[in-house]
């Protein structure tokens, strides 16, 4: 987040639906979560980033291959520090929105509950 606005990503979902988010991944071996976020970060929209605070983490279910899959995901709210490169092509774009308009563009419900509670946003902004 900066300055009233906050980094989201668009991609496709596994329809090829298209999806408002935030940048998220995997543990590589030996990572630790902090470590994951920030590199994802920066490989998914090219800017490093500091985490400010932790928020409640999201679980979820989904179907991998006929097989009911949880997912858990930590999330963080973090500060830009700099534009440190390309992105790695794994998104289709990657945008600053304010976060009243951010509030309307995000796909998830629950991605819009981290947002409000990192901003200190509430459903009043988003109008």
């Amino acid at each position: 987040m900066r300055e009233g606005s906050v980094l989201l990503i668009r991609t496709h979902d596994a329809k090829g639906r298209t999806v408002w988010g935030f940048p998220k991944g995997k543990l590589h071996a030996g990572e630790t979560a902090q470590q994951a976020a920030v590199r994802e970060v920066e490989e998914e929209t090219g800017w490093r980033c500091r985490i400010e605070t932790e928020l409640p983490n999201s679980e979820y279910w989904f179907q991998r291959k006929g097989q009911r899959v949880k997912k858990t995901v930590r999330w963080f709210r973090m500060t830009p520090v700099e534009l440190a490169g390309e992105t790695d092509g794994e998104v289709d774009e990657v945008a600053w929105v304010p976060i009243g308009e951010a509030l309307g563009r995000l796909t998830y419900d629950t991605d819009r509950d981290h947002l409000k509670q990192a901003s200190g946003a509430g459903a009043a902004d988003a109008g």
